[in-house]
């Protein structure tokens, strides 16, 4: 069986820092022996070895940071590992030389310097795959690795009461940081032209104060709560009528696999993920990008056709179990180590 050690260098939130949480179980529960080297975070450490992980923690900080030099090498030397899977730039930067496979897995369109030393590199999409290759990394050695998102349906809802909201208002639920790449602003846009709804925005980051004051400038902020980072999403899947991926920039897009899971209608601008995931009319409904009054009719046609809302979502419910369940992408990962060793 597979020995591995992933190298997680990422934030203490994050969709890849979200997965890599998720992942390393359940690679563990499939029977790969695994040792984990993340980014100084003691909360992180703590839930990973409560399910029966070994953790190391280490700086990953600038160029002249001996210290994660030194442990990434004493780890490698000590686990023997057949793989090091490596997860941002950071951590790719830091790996030693050895006999193992070295493997950089990108969930965005980044710098391709900081994954020279990597013999083979993994897209979670297609899209990511297809880019990574263009810019000239031999086709064999790029492969595509979907993420997977727990199971959620039947999740409890939250009491709307429990963020000042009418029992019987529409609900829009929303995930993500408070970035400009979100493009919260188009939906907070959208959500003045469709009256009655109410808007929840889970998630937190540097725009919060300016998207606070946007919603006071459009006259929606009665309408719309701020609900900082959430542990309990599949709560909020389940409370909300809809959910909206209002994103500008998206290479993924797990929040939207994971209203699949929640069996919840998708709207979704047409970022690079959204659009690769969702089939227009089928699995849910893409508009463009930045434009506000398209999402706005979008939102509106799922709240006036609650037959087309809820076909939306069993075909959501569908895709996520044929592609994007635990199962089905451990066995993928399973695959991918098995041919990369040989």
């Amino acid at each position: 069986m597979t020995r591995l050690l992933q190298a997680m260098a990422g934030a203490p939130h994050g969709g890849a820092e979200a997965f890599f949480e998720r992942l390393a179980p359940a690679l563990a529960r499939a029977g790969v022996t695994q040792r984990l080297l993340i980014r100084d975070n003691p909360n992180r450490a703590a839930r990973l070895r409560g399910q029966g992980l070994e953790v190391v923690e280490a700086p990953f900080g600038g160029a002249l940071d001996l210290a994660t030099h030194w442990r990434f090498r004493r780890e490698v030397g000590r686990f023997r590992p057949d793989i090091v899977l490596t997860w941002m730039n950071r951590a790719s930067r830091f790996v030693p030389g050895g006999p193992h496979v070295t493997v950089g897995r990108l969930g965005g369109y980044y710098d391709l310097k900081y994954y020279r030393q990597c013999d083979h590199l993994i897209g979670n999409t297609p899209d990511i795959r297809d880019w990574i290759i263009a810019q000239g990394r031999p086709a064999g050695q790029v492969h595509y690795v979907p993420n997977f998102v727990a199971d959620s349906k039947g999740a409890a809802p939250l009491p709307r009461a429990s963020f000042d909201t009418p029992p019987g208002a529409p609900l829009i639920v929303a995930m993500g940081r408070l970035h400009a790449n979100k493009a919260f602003d188009v939906l907070l846009k959208a959500v003045e032209q469709v009256h009655d709804c109410y808007l929840w925005i889970a998630g937190e980051g540097p725009e919060r104060g300016e998207l606070e004051s946007l919603a006071a400038h459009l006259s929606v902020k009665p309408r719309v709560r701020f609900l900082g980072w959430r542990d309990d999403v599949a709560a909020l899947y389940a409370t909300g009528d809809l959910f909206v991926c209002p994103s500008r920039h998206e290479p993924l897009g797990n929040v939207v696999i994971e209203a699949w899971a929640a069996a919840r209608p998708v709207v979704a601008c047409a970022s690079q993920g959204p659009r690769q995931l969702i089939s227009d009319g089928v699995d849910g409904l893409l508009t463009p990008v930045d434009d506000e009054q398209a999402l706005a009719g979008a939102i509106r046609r799922l709240l006036a056709e609650p037959d087309t809302a809820r076909a939306l979502a069993a075909a959501g419910r569908t895709a996520y179990e044929r592609r994007f369940t635990e199962d089905a992408v451990v066995a993928r990962y399973l695959e991918f180590f098995d041919t990369v060793k040989r």
